[in-house]
């Protein structure tokens, strides 16, 4: 009521919560519902929901692929790199700042340390907020599904005993992979985009395989971010070839929803019954590729 929360606490008394401008503007559109809220010492939190009319009627795909440092969006005609190594820098001052402690109080210690986690949980969850944003309305523009590949067991690659540093592991574990695929899910559904994630199966190899050729493709110590196709006679980033490989196999997975072009059918020739029947698989999601720049 004119821009307060009023909350009855008993015989007739209620408290008056004002709300910030961004809540009140929030909740003045028409298709915003508010269903519940949450009352903490610090914060208020407002539960709404929209009715969502439609979802996007798509025209393509877009693969996502997550690094410590960067997130690559994008398929066969258009990739974009969205620099990540701000929050890398984040988690690297908030680590140095609380090894620098030197009291022998736990509880001060902790208390401490509770306080930096959560300034850089904070700035990053903005940063990621600002960049996912970004992502979920350019696939909305372009009516393009969202692809991610499933890598939530990649923790274990980075535990004590595997032979790695402590400041390799301590960076790949503060890697906030699961945040970034968080966010893009809840702002894509909330506005119709549709997201799916590719299983482990379905998107083994995709940063070792040409997308042109299918070609193993090989590496080297000098160029580490760099891989070479013996048959194509062509460098590619290893980035870009990940991401080219999920959106192809994104695009089959929503074929395959749709019921378009993955079902194998027998086709007869009209030369005779004496003819051998034909097997032929429809495959509408060939991967054609104008140029192997990424566009920005």
């Amino acid at each position: 009521m004119d821009g307060k929360l009023l909350v009855p606490v008993g015989r007739k008394e209620v408290n008056v919560i004002p709300l910030n401008t961004h809540t009140i503007r929030t909740l003045a559109e028409p298709k915003i519902r508010a269903r519940s809220f949450a009352l903490t010492r610090e914060s208020l939190s407002v539960c709404i929901s929209t009715d969502l009319e439609s979802v996007v009627e798509l025209t393509g795909v877009v693969g996502v692929d997550r690094n410590l440092n960067n997130l690559t969006v994008g398929n066969s005609d258009a990739v974009t790199y969205y620099e990540l190594s701000k929050a890398s820098e984040i988690a690297k001052t908030t680590r140095d700042i609380v090894r620098s402690f030197k009291r022998n109080d736990t509880r001060t210690r902790t208390a401490i340390t509770g306080k930096y986690s959560e300034r850089r949980k904070n700035r990053i969850r903005q940063l990621l907020h600002i960049l996912s944003k970004e992502v979920v309305e350019s696939a909305l523009q372009n009516r393009q599904g969202i692809v991610f590949k499933d890598i939530r067991d990649i923790r274990r690659l980075y535990q004590r005993g595997n032979g790695q540093g402590r400041g390799y592991r301590a960076r790949m574990n503060d890697w906030p992979f699961h945040e970034v695929k968080r966010q893009i899910e809840y702002k894509a559904a909330w506005i119709g985009v549709p997201v799916i994630t590719l299983s482990m199966s379905e998107t083994r190899g995709t940063s070792r395989v040409c997308p042109r050729c299918g070609e193993r493709l090989q590496s080297s110590k000098q160029l580490r971010r760099k891989l070479w196709c013996q048959r194509c006679r062509e460098m590619f980033d290893r980035d870009l070839v990940a991401v080219l490989n999920i959106s192809r196999r994104g695009r089959v997975r929503f074929a395959r929803s749709e019921g378009v072009g993955v079902e194998a059918m027998v086709q007869e020739p009209d030369a005779g019954p004496t003819w051998p029947k034909v097997i032929l698989k429809v495959d509408p999601t060939k991967l054609t590729r104008r140029g192997h720049e990424p566009k920005s």
